[in-house]
């Protein structure tokens, strides 16, 4: 894997990914084509990094806990949550180790911004986490950690769990957060939608682009953004909360979008900061 040239002192970044719908790289799609520019993309982005990540912490939309919690196993497990795909994605690998001394530290971090979480050793990967790092890292060589969504969705709570986690980034330690700039299953292929998608997209782009303090303001307060919830219904805005997380990661670093796409008549994208 090469990268451009960095300065060796270069923290790493943190990213907002799309990771697709269920294992949809990995299988025929109508229209065959349909998630070929984001898969390009994910192969690609980690030419992007200033080096190799020592190791992942993946916030994935796919784990909600009452607390945060974070994935402790040595070896975890896949997780298939998803259903009504072909059978050979059920069998789809990705054995990439843990991070049992990460999860642990993540925890005391987490616990000294005054944050509840707890580790939790039974837990796997989830599709959140193993479709897009299959194409992202497909060697699964690098130690991973997943850390929980809050059942809340409060937006602010996000951003603080990610201020307490952003001094990993100068240990190398790449933090992502695995979800959709578009997640309403019910508008998905339906043309109205479109525009929709476009202006909420526009918004997300605005306010990721802003100075640090607006764009949390902004981000605390998404809901007010144009299509919003067209975009995100209630309740089901899980795949927008990883965002808030590694913005919050971010600190001070600017963001900008890095991809876009118009995939099931909807646009998606995703962000970097740093």
């Amino acid at each position: 894997m090469t990268h451009p040239p960095t300065s060796p002192s270069a923290k790493m970044p943190t990213w907002f990914i799309p990771h697709g719908g269920g294992p949809c790289f990995f299988m025929d799609w109508n229209p065959p084509d349909a998630w070929n520019r984001m898969a390009d993309f994910l192969k690609h982005v980690a030419t992007t990094l200033p080096r190799t990540p020592k190791a992942i912490v993946m916030v994935s939309a796919h784990w909600l806990e009452p607390h945060f919690a974070v994935t402790s196993a040595a070896q975890p497990k896949l997780v298939y949550n998803y259903s009504g795909f072909p059978a050979h994605t059920y069998e789809l690998k990705y054995p990439a180790p843990g991070a049992p001394a990460l999860a642990d530290q993540i925890v005391k971090m987490l616990t000294a911004a005054g944050i509840a979480s707890g580790a939790n050793a039974e837990r796997g990967f989830d599709h959140g986490m193993f479709i897009p790092l299959k194409l992202i890292f497909p060697e699964a060589n690098i130690p991973v950690v997943q850390l929980s969504l809050h059942t809340s969705l409060d937006p602010a709570q996000h951003l603080a769990a990610g201020r307490a986690l952003e001094t990993l980034r100068d240990q190398d330690v790449l933090i992502i957060g695995s979800g959709m700039s578009f997640h309403n299953m019910r508008a998905y292929g339906h043309p109205p939608y479109g525009p929709v998608s476009d202006a909420f997209d526009d918004w997300l782009t605005h306010a990721v682009g802003s100075s640090p303090q607006e764009r949390e303001r902004l981000l605390t307060n998404w809901e007010q953004a144009p299509g919003a919830r067209q975009c995100h219904p209630p309740r089901a805005e899980e795949h927008l909360i990883p965002l808030m997380t590694v913005a919050g990661a971010a600190g001070k670093d600017a963001g900008r979008k890095v991809f876009s796409d118009r995939v099931m008549e909807t646009t998606l994208s995703a962000f970097a900061f740093g």
